[in-house]
């Protein structure tokens, strides 16, 4: 799996780039990392790549994924997970069904999708948790239940926006090294978006400076 950003921007309403275009290849197992200043239109990129670009935007370059231009389908059929800054883990639900709301709908059977979340809970370190409360998880353990959330929708390629950035350094720390793991694993390409050097010493892809015009 691959991912690669061709001259990427968003364009306003007469055509012109609302921040330099983007040229980044992000190879499987690889953390590729974004960063600009506030406002220059990260997550705006973000959201072009996933394909969720708000419709007064158009779009420049292309977005491929596995040799294949995926510009001008859903978001659902390119397969992109994303994390947010927040977990934004469902209340109502318990861990387990929060994980079990992005399970491949390719595990069938409800022992297969009750051990697959099983197994997702062990390797988050959170084995036993499944009718857990989310509120009741600390904040670096609902960032793993997130981060296992998208990974159990097998994504072909995973976006970060900023997911670190409200943990504690110890937590934060461990988290990187956590989901840089899982990527490298599983072979997902990654994008993060980040402010804090540190991602970008610990992450094993290239950099893109994302400027505003």
């Amino acid at each position: 799996m691959s991912l690669e950003l061709r001259s990427l921007t968003a364009t306003l309403a007469d055509n012109s780039p609302l921040f330099s275009p983007v040229d980044l290849a992000v190879a499987k197992g690889e953390v590729a990392c974004v960063m600009g200043p506030s406002g220059v239109g990260k997550s705006t990129l973000l959201n072009i790549i996933g394909g969720h670009l708000d419709v007064h935007f158009g779009i420049a370059g292309d977005v491929v994924l596995n040799g294949k231009s995926v510009k001008y389908l859903t978001a659902a059929q390119r397969k992109i997970g994303v994390l947010f800054q927040d977990p934004l883990l469902f209340p109502h639900l318990s861990v387990g069904d929060n994980l079990a709301f992005g399970l491949c709908s390719s595990v069938v059977g409800a022992k297969k999708r009750r051990l697959a979340i099983d197994q997702a809970l062990a390797q988050a370190q959170l084995k036993g948790f499944y009718h857990r409360n989310p509120a009741t998880l600390s904040g670096g353990q609902q960032s793993r239940a997130a981060l296992m959330r998208a990974l159990l929708a097998r994504p072909q390629a995973l976006l970060l926006d900023e997911p670190f950035s409200k943990l504690d350094e110890n937590l934060k720390h461990a988290m990187r090294d956590f989901l840089f793991d899982q990527a490298r694993q599983r072979l997902i390409p990654i994008i993060l978006v980040t402010h804090d050097p540190k991602d970008m010493t610990d992450a094993n892809g290239p950099v893109a400076l994302l400027q505003a015009l």
